[in-house]
């Protein structure tokens, strides 16, 4: 796996993935979260969806759906926020069924991704640690990911006072 330069196209794979989880799960708030959501950012080519569902209670009705569209379920990587899903081989899409009114999953990626759009030099101080982290832990895995963990926290801190 590698941290590409942005690509113009991930809104549009995005957009198009979205308008077929659409057709299959119904009329449901769907949006594109990720580094491939911030314009400029370079990212893992990965797109990184988040369908908003009423009630995690109810996200079992949605997985012979996302199943059929390729979608696999990953318990080892959901959490009582989200249900997580993968598409392709190697990955294209991260997938999560996520409930906003109960958990703080949602909130997070709002505050996060808006915080590195309104602050360039979060942005690309993000963008270094990723590309870094990359390089030692090239399969892009649980290293990778706990590895940018703590900057997220910090981010997370400073967007939540400026929302005061």
């Amino acid at each position: 796996m590698e941290v590409a330069s942005y690509n113009q196209e991930w809104p549009k794979i995005f957009q198009a993935e979205k308008k077929l989880l659409l057709k299959h799960l119904g009329n449901l708030d769907i949006h594109h979260i990720g580094s491939t959501s911030i314009p400029g950012l370079s990212a893992k080519p990965v797109i990184d969806i988040v369908v908003l569902i009423p009630s995690l209670e109810d996200a079992q009705k949605y997985l012979l759906s996302l199943a059929e569209l390729g979608y696999e379920y990953k318990p080892a990587q959901s959490s009582q926020e989200r249900y997580f899903f993968v598409k392709g081989n190697p990955a294209q899409f991260h997938l999560s069924l996520a409930q906003p009114e109960k958990f703080s999953y949602w909130k997070r990626q709002v505050f996060f991704l808006d915080y590195l759009r309104e602050h360039p030099d979060a942005l690309r101080q993000y963008e270094e640690l990723k590309k870094d982290l990359i390089k030692k832990f090239p399969d892009a895995g649980p290293q990778y990911t706990e590895g940018k963990s703590e900057f997220i926290q910090y981010i997370l801190l400073l967007a939540e006072k400026e929302q005061k």
